[in-house]
């Protein structure tokens, strides 16, 4: 038994000029414990770490590491004690490689032939391997996880932060990071486990506290609990479930007939030969492992990227291959897209201005000048109506939660009322409250007479919204089928490949 936590916080408080975000915060870690931090989205969990890791100092409080009071002036002084940390928002230059963004996170210097080599070791090793001489800019969005993972892991660290690590990793990822953090904590390595994943949290995590508004609202084992007593101490009630309820769908919105489109990123996935059709009033959902061809499907299908045959991509019955972004938009398509800061959002822009980039058509521009009252109205709304923590519409992005961040961009999408509706990742790092939030409101779209096109790595996700299924492999597209008939086992196997091609 140690005499001390390896981490002790006691009343830590951080004060915002719109919103309390920590308020008299008690935490303990021993060593050798994987602790998960639970809540809400903008509960205070993600401020609570960066003040662990000096990126952020609080207003009130003390911290103890290993019995004796520190004062973490910066991520530096932190990583010197010890304490690593993996960002929910990734933090890599996209012009450099893999290699050389790890090598800028490191204090001491190394050779790049030598911590070449000991990336590719040190990956592999944990079962998460990346190849460290490749841009930053071609990896997917779990691939750069990945590399966000294995430059805390190579700085040894005694305590190991980890904000939403699953998020955009596939299943069998997931389970190599599990067997990684139990290797660590018997190695008496600390671990500060950030999730929404409630079954992931049950599995891996000794001790459990919650936040909510800011304040420690209780702590668990949370192997004794159910994901539902979890939840009722994240949000202080009970949730209310998603309902699909069966139906007939109408009149195809979008189709994809052969489209092969080949990838301009090295790194990337071309596309053969797709055919697909989502029509009015369903879910279509793909299913696949991250960086198997989803990010140039959805270039090829939001006008990001065009495609020489114009009838290879058709919405609402017009040939769409050949238009742009816009274009497409003002035949009814709405778009989320899985990076939220710099794709869905501009991160210094207020949420009011952010309406304005896909909401300008909805009576927010006129003449050619901006509405701005209208503008702000119409933010306003969104935020009341999909619960979005923050401040107020005039707030910046880069101000709220991921997942506040993402229930804004869902819900402004949503509220544009489009005839074909494309989401990538619609839940990442999203809380289970608002992840049922978001899931209904794309269930009510469908319901609305809306098509719905989502792709997404959560295979739960997938069952509980979608009418059809089908798997992107390497590029290709399997046929698709009702969700009754696709069994979780058999779209595993689809993902690894072994479906007709």
């Amino acid at each position: 038994m140690q005499p001390h936590p390896r981490l002790a916080l006691h009343g830590i408080t951080k004060r915002y000029p719109a919103v309390l975000a920590n308020d008299h915060v008690d935490l303990r870690v021993g060593a050798g414990e994987i602790h998960a931090l639970l809540g809400e989205n903008g509960a205070g969990k993600s401020t609570l770490m960066k003040i662990v890791y000096g990126v952020t100092q609080p207003d009130a409080g003390r911290i103890e590491w290993e019995g004796r009071p520190v004062t973490i002036r910066s991520p530096a002084e932190a990583r010197q004690l010890g304490i690593g940390m993996v960002f929910q928002h990734f933090s890599l230059f996209e012009t450099l490689t893999v290699a050389e963004n790890i090598s800028l996170a490191l204090d001491s210097r190394e050779p790049p032939a030598q911590l070449a080599s000991r990336i590719r070791e040190v990956s592999e090793s944990y079962g998460l391997p990346i190849d460290p001489l490749r841009l930053v800019h071609s990896m997917s969005v779990g691939e750069r996880q990945r590399v966000e993972i294995v430059r805390c892991l190579l700085q040894s660290p005694q305590l190991l932060i980890m904000d939403e690590p699953t998020s955009v990793l596939t299943p069998q990822a997931v389970r190599m990071l599990f067997d990684t953090l139990r290797r660590l904590a018997s190695q008496n390595v600390s671990i500060l486990y950030i999730s929404h994943k409630l079954d992931e949290v049950r599995e891996l995590c000794d001790t459990a506290t919650v936040l909510r508004g800011g304040r420690v609202s209780g702590t668990a084992t949370p192997r004794a609990e159910s994901n539902e007593s979890l939840a009722r101490m994240m949000v202080g009630g009970d949730l209310r479930e998603c309902h699909l309820t069966p139906r007939e769908a109408g009149e195809t919105r979008l189709e994809l007939r052969g489209l092969t489109l080949a990838s301009t990123d090295p790194f990337g996935t071309s596309l053969h030969s797709i055919d697909l059709n989502v029509r009015a009033g369903e879910i279509v959902g793909i299913a696949g492992v991250s960086g198997n061809g989803q990010s140039e499907l959805l270039a090829a299908i939001s006008g990001e990227r065009r495609v020489g045959n114009a009838a290879s991509v058709s919405i609402c019955g017009s040939a769409s291959g050949t238009l742009d972004a816009a274009q497409r938009r003002r035949l009814g398509l709405s778009f989320v897209p899985e990076e939220r800061l710099g794709r869905g959002a501009v991160p210094e822009m207020s949420l009011a201005d952010n309406a304005l980039l896909t909401a300008h058509s909805a009576g927010l521009v006129r003449n050619g000048l901006v509405r701005s009252d209208a503008a702000r109205e119409f933010a306003r709304s969104t935020i009341t109506a999909f619960d979005v923590k923050a401040g107020s519409e005039l707030s910046p992005a880069n101000s709220l939660s991921g997942g506040n961040l993402q229930k804004f961009i869902v819900g402004r999408e949503v509220r544009l009322k489009p005839k074909v509706m494309v989401v990538s990742q619609p839940t990442w790092g999203v809380d289970v409250g608002a992840a049922l939030r978001i899931r209904q409101a794309l269930i009510d779209l469908r319901d609305s007479g809306a098509a719905v096109l989502v792709i997404s790595e959560e295979l739960d996700e997938l069952y509980a919204i979608c009418d059809r299924l089908a798997v992107l492999f390497r590029g290709k597209l399997s046929s698709v089928h009702p969700t009754s008939q696709m069994p979780v086992e058999k779209l595993g196997s689809w993902m690894a490949g072994e479906f007709a091609q």
